[in-house]
């Protein structure tokens, strides 16, 4: 009877330890509130590809700086069509050549700035009295690789997500997960940085990767537990050796039972 009782006591405290392992956000109490750093969407970078559409009420006059919408066959047995606006692209100075104005500046800019950019200047040159203009990134796009049940490449259609959004995305962590030690990979004007994660910890809403911007990779590294998988499976004469010492070990209780 100890000796169950010291049995059930081990798997008690083994199980309170693995789940502090995988639980989100523990240390956050109820009702508490956590003061993050407002977002006002990611900003403009060179390479970004943009979509900027100028309308009014008079939509002829807008025509001029609208670009062409690109016709193409989206199937080869139905012969079906389909459109897509064509975008800017932001070249390595940060600037596109935008119809009639010419060359803009736009890196470091979000989308509703540039927006407004564009209709001042169309109103100060009276070209459009009314115009309304509608920015939007084409290129938003975020990785997640690893212990995710859904790895791959993402779309984003808005232009703020965090990365407990994006993990959503990616179905969650698997149980093999390590939340502890998220890497978030960054590039910025040529330059990669490296961020960790605690998804665990409240600290994540300080993080400076909470807010995820655009080629954002994340990586959710194995735990030990799926670490030593891989090493069993990659070597075959361990695995013999384990199986073996499992059959002799249930051998020998059938025997001295």
């Amino acid at each position: 009877m100890k000796f169950k009782l010291i049995i059930l006591m081990c798997c008690v405290f083994a199980s309170c330890k693995t789940s502090k392992k995988i639980i989100y956000l523990q240390d956050v109490d109820d009702g508490s509130s956590e003061k993050i750093e407002i977002n006002s969407g990611i900003v403009i970078q060179p390479k970004d590809v943009l979509s900027i559409v100028v309308s009014c009420k008079n939509p002829e006059l807008a025509v001029a700086f609208n670009l062409p919408l690109l016709t193409y066959q989206a199937g080869s047995e139905t012969m079906s069509y389909m459109q897509q606006l064509l975008g800017y692209t932001v070249d390595e100075e940060g600037n596109i050549d935008f119809p009639i104005l010419g060359k803009l500046k736009v890196s470091g800019l979000n989308r509703l700035q540039l927006s407004e950019m564009i209709k001042q200047k169309l109103i100060k040159e009276n070209m459009i009295k009314d115009p309304v203009v509608t920015t939007n990134f084409m290129n938003f796009r975020i990785s997640v690789l690893g212990e995710v049940h859904a790895p791959g490449i993402y779309k984003i259609e808005n232009d703020k997500i965090t990365i407990l959004e994006a993990i959503g995305l990616a179905k969650d962590l698997t149980i093999y997960g390590k939340r502890s030690n998220i890497l978030v990979q960054r590039e910025i004007n040529g330059i990669i940085t490296f961020h960790r994660v605690d998804l665990r910890s409240e600290e994540i809403y300080n993080s400076p990767v909470y807010y995820l911007q655009q080629n954002d990779v994340i990586y959710v590294e194995p735990n030990r537990t799926m670490a030593a998988r891989s090493r069993i499976n990659e070597n075959k004469s361990l695995g013999v050796w384990i199986s073996l010492a499992s059959l002799l070990t249930s051998m020998a209780v059938l025997i001295f039972k």
